[in-house]
């Protein structure tokens, strides 16, 4: 509360921003947010084209034009909101503009020249944040909602803004504090020789936070796929039917396929929604020996690429067999994710299960001829069954979805294991108590309760101006 208190100090200003992306269109919304709000607005809007609007209710939408001194900037709607009952819990107003880069700009610079300022990137939902109306983590759900890229992305980051996993950080901490409460006692009244029970009692407790947290850990790579993207990187040598997998998948013609080797030369890059699965695919060039230096160009950032991805569709040429440039590829990608694609097989298939398991052991692989449409539902399930192992259709409303989030769970769980530890040897409890508290302190900081003024301003920077 005070650190909220100390940012709220200067964020005093009323603010101002163009909420709706810039470009033609229907409407444009600017908004406002403080408490000097709705006096800049009444003093350049007009209702009905007639008059001023002296005393406008709270969440109704009036009628009429912008002014600038006898000018009239556009017509308009525009809705008054009264605090606490806004997004803010500050004063609102939200100007409907027409849609346009010329009338919202020239109604936005009117309202700074009324005393307004520009608002920061995501300042409308930071002091939401900050007036107590949400936590960190609905407000960090605020951006995923707005970056969603699937209907599962936004179903379950609409959990989040519900409060769902704020609620069950809320009940970690809150049982934390019951242990702490405790040990506290045992220190406080140590003529009741209570240890012996204490410590069964802050192991089984600390046991069970453990157990919750190690459950949010392990389900936090589902819920950053599931908001970010699993980038997925198709390999293989030229002329095996890379570009061919992608517009497959894409199921529209989007990268050039033909005969020739090498012809794709620089990397295709494409969101497609794979059962729910935002899928960030990228077509990379076949990777072999060659003279050619934009080709060589082409082959280093495919090399690039395959570091940094999340799963590898590793495309071998089924007619021709197994080569000799397949082997050295794998040797790139044996320690990574992947799915082996043995594409072409309407050609013949001369690779055989047993030299599959020779030369890429462990690896699982699904037969295909993409441009024929023959294994592509059952590539789709597999990558499916890969990325979430069978449990892509039943997201866990508890999911955490960045890496914030999931650096703070492995703090406290780190905390919650070394206390867990000392306990079983028997240390004092009162020392017990330091990791609890820090455990404590990093789930605090999981919803902004604890959390430092740098952190919560560099959270804030990801948003859009306007939201």
């Amino acid at each position: 509360m005070e650190l909220q208190n100390n940012l709220l100090n200067n964020e005093q200003d009323t603010i101002c921003a163009i909420s709706t992306p810039i470009g033609e269109g229907g409407i444009s919304i600017v908004r406002l947010s403080g408490e000097k709000a709705w006096d800049i607005v009444m003093e350049i809007f007009y209702y009905k084209k007639q008059k001023k609007i002296n005393s406008p209710r709270s969440h109704h939408l009036y009628y009429g034009i912008i002014k600038d001194g006898n000018t009239v900037l556009d017509e308009v709607l525009v809705s008054f909101m009264k605090a606490p009952h806004t997004y803010t819990r500050e004063n609102m107003a939200e100007i409907n503009c027409h849609g346009g880069i010329v009338p919202v700009r020239q109604v936005l610079e009117l309202l700074l020249r009324k005393g307004a300022r520009l608002a920061e990137p995501g300042e409308f939902t930071k002091r939401a944040f900050l007036n107590g109306r949400i936590d960190l983590i609905q407000a960090e759900s605020v951006l995923n909602i707005v970056n969603a890229k699937t209907k599962k992305a936004l179903t379950t980051a609409m959990q989040q803004l519900d409060g769902r996993l704020s609620a069950e950080i809320k009940k970690l901490r809150a049982e934390t504090v019951e242990v702490l409460a405790e040990i506290e006692a045992v220190h406080d009244y140590p003529e009741d020789d209570l240890e012996e029970m204490d410590f069964e009692y802050a192991s089984q407790r600390l046991q069970n936070i453990v157990i919750k947290l190690r459950k949010m850990i392990d389900g936090a790579d589902q819920g950053r796929i599931i908001h970010e993207g699993l980038k997925t990187a198709i390999i293989g040598r030229p002329n095996v039917g890379k570009s061919s997998l992608l517009n497959a998948l894409l199921r529209q013609q989007r990268a050039i396929v033909t005969d020739i080797p090498g012809t794709t030369r620089d990397l295709l890059e494409e969101y497609l929604n794979l059962k729910g699965i935002p899928l960030r695919i990228i077509d990379t060039a076949g990777i072999q020996d060659t003279e050619d230096i934009v080709e060589k160009h082409g082959i280093q950032r495919s090399k690039e690429v395959i570091r940094a991805a999340d799963l590898i569709l590793f495309v071998l040429d089924a007619s021709e067999g197994i080569t000799e440039s397949d082997l050295v590829i794998f040797e790139l990608i044996e320690e990574q994710p992947a799915l082996l694609v043995l594409n072409k097989i309407d050609l013949g298939n001369n690779i055989s299960k047993e030299e599959l398991n020779k030369c890429f052991p462990g690896f699982d692989f699904q037969k295909t001829a993409v441009t024929k449409g023959l294994g592509l539902e059952e590539l789709e399930a597999k990558i499916v069954e890969m990325v979430f192992k069978g449990k892509a259709n039943t997201p866990d409303s508890n999911l955490v979805f960045n890496l914030r989030q999931k650096k703070r769970l492995e703090v406290a769980y780190a905390h919650f294991n070394a206390a867990l530890n000392e306990v079983a040897k028997r240390t004092p409890l009162d020392l017990v108590a330091i990791d609890i508290r820090e455990a404590w302190n990093a789930l605090g900081e999981l919803t902004g309760e604890t959390l430092s003024e740098a952190v919560i301003n560099k959270i804030f920077e990801q948003f859009c101006v306007g939201k």
